[in-house]
């Protein structure tokens, strides 16, 4: 099927023809996209559906089967992206006041900055907390905070609002959208439709490990004659279309 994907010239990162298999398992199956400079760009999917693995793949964390991932000038990504997991504990251990001090020291960031990210995501109260300690929440934003801290050009985050009640979501998606300001961008993984409509300039749809749809929503709602639907109407008729275009290729 033809997908609708808005061009970006030139692309920050090009994943092409990007496949992955585990043992006999396909998890991923000729993915190809753009990322380009400043822009918030959803993963959507269900759980299951490759996005975690798409991500580690991305971030060089996992080799590639097939297909390659360069960047504008042709290269390979190296120290472009920043990859944070859904649910790891940098530093278990140490307080995340040092952790944050840690971090921002290391990449030359001003007290200012560090300060405005606490502020920012209301981390104040769990400074003298230990990384191990953080509830499921904190330990989000506390992530969120380490990675912004990070002057990486690219940051992909699995399921940024994982965890977080509707004040923290809410602050969390305000800062998020002021980040592609910066210059920076974000590939943000998410499994909930109505974050993602929210947070997102533009959308990969993915499925079984499949690529089937790519655009912002208006360009999806067009591609699938919905002009009113919502994501998940988007997302169920692509998916079906999918399912029909495959079964017609095996008959």
């Amino acid at each position: 099927m033809v997908l609708s994907e808005t061009s970006v010239h030139p692309p920050l990162l090009r994943v092409h023809q990007l496949s992955k298999r585990f043992g006999d398992e396909s998890v991923l199956s000729d993915v190809s996209f753009d990322l380009g400079a400043s822009e918030i760009v959803g993963l959507i999917g269900p759980n299951g559906a490759g996005k975690t693995t798409l991500l580690e793949c991305v971030a060089g964390l996992l080799p590639l089967d097939s297909g390659n991932i360069t960047t504008r000038d042709g290269g390979p990504p190296r120290g472009v992206a920043m990859y944070i997991p859904d649910g790891v504990s940098p530093y278990p251990e140490l307080f995340a006041a040092d952790v944050l001090m840690f971090f921002g020291e290391a990449h030359g960031v001003a007290n200012s900055e560090w300060e405005r990210l606490i502020d920012r995501l209301n981390l104040l109260p769990v400074l003298g907390k230990r990384v191990a300690a953080l509830s499921k929440g904190n330990l989000k934003r506390f992530l969120l905070a380490l990675a912004l801290l990070a002057p990486y050009p690219v940051l992909l985050i699995d399921e940024p609002f994982s965890g977080l009640d509707l004040e923290q979501m809410r602050a969390v998606s305000r800062l998020l959208r002021e980040v592609p300001v910066t210059g920076r961008t974000l590939m943000l993984a998410i499994h909930e439709l109505a974050h993602a409509e929210q947070a997102c300039d533009r959308l990969l749809l993915i499925n079984s490990g499949q690529l089937v749809g790519a655009g912002t929503l208006g360009e999806l709602r067009e591609s699938t004659q919905l002009p009113g639907g919502e994501l998940e109407d988007v997302f169920l008729a692509l998916t079906r279309a999918d399912r029909e275009e495959g079964f017609l290729a095996r008959h």
